[in-house]
């Protein structure tokens, strides 16, 4: 009889975003322990002790927190989310000074204790700083990437069911590209229980998502976060669930497709080495294979322009080609 082999997942930052991620984890039963690092340790202790006393109720996982990097030894796959938080206002891409100072120190020792485990770069900008983590690290690029377009995903097909009328579960559509200001829906694949978006008709029997609404709807998902933040300070809930569905797939080998961010040198005629969010393939082993996807050419022009402003911004802080 086969064995269950445990594992560790370490979520890095005891921010609302990190809680809610290790807080997600908890409830869907992603890991059997569960750590949470912050150099705030009495924070990530009190975080994970907060989480820990309702283990009765969720998974029974093994939580815990602390300040003291060991805590992340040996663990199988690794969510940072530390970081400089965004400001009302402020795109992703201002924050990357600070984020990768912040790498710099920090994950060195993060793969000293974990040498063997997959990193999912949380913390914005993602696209840019997994590329640098990847460079600071030396890993190969299925086991360090972002979570990338996941959530943006969500958010568009929340706002797609929201119009149509119907589950979430029913509709079919990606956000790709940078998880940013220059992402942007594959409308040409988007359907809804097999039926394509722009043949989707309203109660009147008139079509429903015109070029107008679809461009609503996609600055809607993109402006999203902006929205959160200018309500309540920041967003954490959902991303810390999306995190989680990435973990599930990895942890758990499900050769799951999501839309995570990598590295795509040469596909769509993309060079340098800016990581982009497109389906991709997802197991214990990381990012195993990144799908081509079909596109019509005002898409893939869209993803190119979306891989030049990673890359800019890449060579802006020393870590372009």
């Amino acid at each position: 009889m086969a064995t269950h082999k445990a594992t560790k997942l370490g979520v890095i930052g005891a921010g609302g975003v990190g809680s809610a991620t290790a807080y997600a984890a908890t409830l869907r039963g992603a890991a059997d322990e569960i750590v949470i690092y912050d150099i705030a340790g009495e924070r990530a202790e009190a975080e994970g002790l907060d989480i820990a006393h309702g283990t009765m109720f969720a998974s029974e996982a093994k939580v815990s927190g602390g300040g003291d990097i060991e805590i992340l030894r040996n663990c199988d796959m690794v969510v940072v989310t530390a970081g400089a938080r965004q400001q009302s206002g402020q795109s992703r891409l201002d924050l990357v000074d600070a984020n990768v100072r912040i790498f710099e120190a920090m994950l060195p020792k993060v793969i000293e204790v974990a040498p063997s485990a997959i990193l999912m770069i949380v913390t914005n900008p993602c696209d840019v700083l997994a590329v640098v983590a990847q460079k600071i690290t030396g890993l190969p690029t299925e086991r360090c990437f972002a979570s990338g377009t996941v959530l943006d995903s969500s958010r568009l097909r929340w706002l797609i069911a929201n119009k149509a009328k119907v589950s979430i579960k029913s509709v079919h559509a990606n956000v790709v590209g940078e998880h940013g200001d220059s992402e942007f829906p594959v409308w040409s694949a988007a359907n809804i229980g097999m039926v394509p978006l722009d043949e989707w008709t309203g109660e009147d029997g008139n079509k429903l998502f015109t070029e107008d609404v679809k461009k609503e709807i996609a600055n809607d998902a993109m402006r999203a976060a902006y929205k959160v933040i200018e309500g309540k300070g920041s967003t954490n809930y959902a991303i810390g669930i999306s995190a989680i569905r990435i973990v599930e797939a990895v942890l758990g080998g499900e050769d799951a497709v999501l839309n995570l961010s990598t590295q795509i040198r040469g596909k769509y005629g993309i060079e340098g080495e800016a990581a982009v969010s497109l389906p991709s393939i997802v197991n214990r082993a990381g990012v195993v294979r990144v799908l081509d996807v079909p596109m019509n050419e005002e898409e893939i022009e869209k993803l190119r322009k979306s891989a030049g402003e990673i890359q800019k911004t890449l060579e802006s802080v020393g870590y372009g080609d």
